[in-house]
């Protein structure tokens, strides 16, 4: 048995994750063992989409997070790991000087991607054998706080995607102009539209969470009246009551009803009933890209 322990950092524009995996390999397979995950409420989303740039207070909080991390993955004894940033740092007009204060302060080198590499990072992990679907066909819907990504598969290749400015945090604070709705339905009606023998295919904490509160097995996909159904039950909670009644974070129980909204509309937009939920993310696919490019062949020769 060879064991590699790698770690992965998704920044998001709500909240950040630190992942840490044993990679196992085996008799000939290769198995991932999560070891560790930490989840910071930082929201940079909230200063970028009302401000245009992450603020003091928000950039200090962030480079706390960082050190607490970098100690993080040191006390795992990681042999490797990555950083990526997404919707909120890449708006952020001073993005670029933040990460180079982490990297100086801390030794992260945080990599700032574009949604099409978000989605392949995400696809890198096995979402197929996980959700187990009899559909051949699949709109990927991943919405952030910033933004939301959305790829048309069609036997398991992807195809067309676009990356919308649309995401919970962002849609929260009054963000979303009318024009970005406008072209989010045009780009999935005429790309998703005539497409047959569909399903969606759902990414992010607030759909993972949803999923959670379905009792549901990864394998059973939540229908579109369902979730409008929960919606309503959301809606008329308090964000307080969402944490009391649900047992919901503080910082997902306020965005989840707008992030759903976006889950919503673009399943009915695309033409999908239901919605699979494998509750994989931009760092489980970290960890396995990273093994598969810099690992796997010395590990498994």
């Amino acid at each position: 048995m060879i064991v590699t322990k790698l770690g992965a950092i998704d920044i998001g524009s709500n909240s950040i994750r630190c992942l840490v995996v044993n990679v196992v390999y085996k008799n000939g397979y290769t198995y991932y063992r999560k070891s560790g995950m930490v989840r910071l409420p930082i929201r940079l989303g909230e200063d970028v989409f009302e401000h245009g740039k992450i603020k003091g207070k928000t950039k200090k909080r962030f480079i706390d997070g960082m050190k607490a991390y970098s100690y993080y993955l040191k006390v795992h004894g990681v042999t490797d790991f990555r950083a990526v940033a997404t919707s909120a740092m890449r708006e952020a007009s001073n993005g670029d000087k933040i990460v180079t204060a982490v990297a100086k302060e801390t030794g992260i080198v945080i990599e700032i991607i574009e949604g099409k590499e978000e989605a392949r990072l995400v696809f890198n992990s096995k979402i197929y054998d996980i959700i187990n679907a009899p559909q051949e066909n699949f709109i990927y819907i991943d919405v952030g706080g910033g933004s939301t990504e959305i790829s048309i598969i069609q036997n398991k290749k992807i195809g067309a995607s676009m990356s919308f400015k649309v995401g919970g945090v962002r849609l929260m604070n009054n963000r979303v102009d009318q024009e970005e709705w406008d072209r989010m339905e045009r780009w999935l009606r005429s790309c998703a539209g005539s497409i047959t023998d569909k399903a969606a295919i759902g990414a992010g904490g607030n759909i993972n969470k949803l999923h959670k509160l379905s009792m549901q097995s990864l394998e059973t996909p939540l229908d579109y009246s369902y979730l409008s159904e929960q919606q309503k039950v959301l809606n008329a909670l308090t964000p307080e009551e969402r944490v009391t009644d649900l047992g919901l974070n503080f910082d997902r129980a306020d965005v989840i009803v707008h992030a759903l909204k976006i889950y919503q509309k673009a399943m009915l937009w695309s033409g999908c009933e239901h919605i699979y939920v494998p509750k994989i993310g931009v760092s489980d696919g970290l960890v396995r890209d990273m093994y598969h490019k810099d690992y796997k062949a010395q590990v498994e020769h």
